[in-house]
């Protein structure tokens, strides 16, 4: 898979930012099909695009946020009951990328052989993965990292897989305390190899930041047709 061109984070031309703000916003406005749901490793579809996988605790937001990138209510479905769905959801978007969402992980009542068999899965398809150029990892702004989020942290450090904190639900928290979060959370990533140095900051409900992680994501596409 081709490398990612210019990261949005280091352009300074306001015409190049616009560009790449433009970028986002066709891609991720182009079709976006549910292809497959994996629950065995041996079920995964063939790699023939770039993939971006999200991350995160039951009820982080996930399907929340894909939603809101793409532009749809009902792409990606939550389960009323956090911890049920255990597979791999594939999303083709406009046949340049692939966005997988993860099962969600830290469900209190889950039984520990289904904790396990969770990481066991994980780990597999984060070292077996050579097109995965990106895990985002979801962190709710408006609570403590948790020990689960600290373990997955070090699960993508062992399979050597680059990724991104995306703080989710932040207008729910007051500006003085999510530059303290913002703060916590970039010290926390300076001690794991495999996180970005940076982070972005996000609300589904009011789509802060939904534009930029729309332009970030962008650069990791295949190019139009």
């Amino acid at each position: 898979m081709p490398e990612a061109e210019t990261d949005f984070r280091e352009l300074t031309n306001d015409e190049q930012i616009a560009a790449a703000l433009e970028e986002g916003r066709r891609l991720f406005a182009g079709s976006c099909d549910f292809i497959f749901g994996a629950q065995k490793l041996g079920q995964l579809p063939p790699q023939t695009l770039p993939e971006i996988a999200f991350a995160g605790r039951s009820n982080v937001g996930k399907s929340t946020l894909v939603n809101a990138l793409t532009g749809r209510k009902t792409l990606a479905r939550a389960s009323s009951q956090p911890g049920r769905t255990k597979q791999l959801n594939f999303f083709d978007l406009a046949h340049r990328l692939m966005l997988v969402d993860m099962p969600g992980y830290g469900f209190a009542k889950a039984a520990k052989s289904v904790k396990e068999d969770w990481q066991e899965m994980m780990f597999d398809y984060l070292r077996g993965r050579p097109g995965l150029r990106r895990v985002m990892l979801l962190l709710d702004a408006r609570i403590e990292v948790k020990p689960h989020d600290l373990e997955v942290m070090k699960l993508l450090d062992r399979a050597a897989v680059s990724f991104q904190v995306v703080l989710t639900k932040c207008d729910a928290v007051k500006p003085t305390a999510l530059a303290r979060k913002e703060e916590e959370v970039l010290a926390l990533t300076k001690r794991h190899p495999a996180a970005c140095p940076f982070l972005s900051v996000t609300s589904s409900e009011t789509g802060l930041g939904i534009e930029q992680l729309r332009a970030e994501l962008a650069a990791f596409a295949l190019p139009p047709q």
